[in-house]
């Protein structure tokens, strides 16, 4: 049987390389359920409610517009309708809201995964700088 020689040198290089991947892993893991607790309202409930603020936000300038169009049409009389073009316009307004509205919120998604992307891809390299270093090492 072979054995190496104890060399105090890299057992202490070895134990705080260990203890650095501790550390990290202990990190990533904390990372990890803050993220989660940040989304934790991401629910049924919490999709449904998004569908209600986007139902809104193009029903809401629709209702004032034909409610405008209304009032307008009692009082000046004029051969087209102000409801019709006000309605429309309204519904346009709304439209253009939600889509805004949700573009940006798909940006943020987006934004969002591609960080925790990069936090994979930068933990895969440190592990295996981590394991070539071991290996050298030993």
């Amino acid at each position: 049987m072979s054995m190496k020689p104890n060399n105090p040198e890299t057992d202490v290089k070895t134990t705080e390389n260990r203890k650095l991947v501790l550390a990290e892993k202990i990190d990533n893991k904390a990372k990890r359920k803050l993220k989660a607790q940040r989304h934790s309202g991401t629910s049924a409930w919490f999709g449904l409610g998004m569908m209600g603020l986007i139902g809104w936000s193009i029903a809401l300038p629709t209702i004032l517009g034909a409610t405008l169009g209304i009032w307008l049409d009692k009082h000046y009389k004029i051969e087209h309708s102000w409801t019709l073009s006000l309605i429309v316009a309204g519904l346009t307004l709304g439209c253009f809201t939600a889509w805004n509205w949700l573009s940006k919120e798909d940006q943020a998604m987006r934004e969002e995964n591609e960080e925790d992307n990069q936090q994979r891809i930068e933990q895969k390299q440190e592990q295996k700088q981590e394991q070539k270093r071991e290996q050298h090492n030993d």
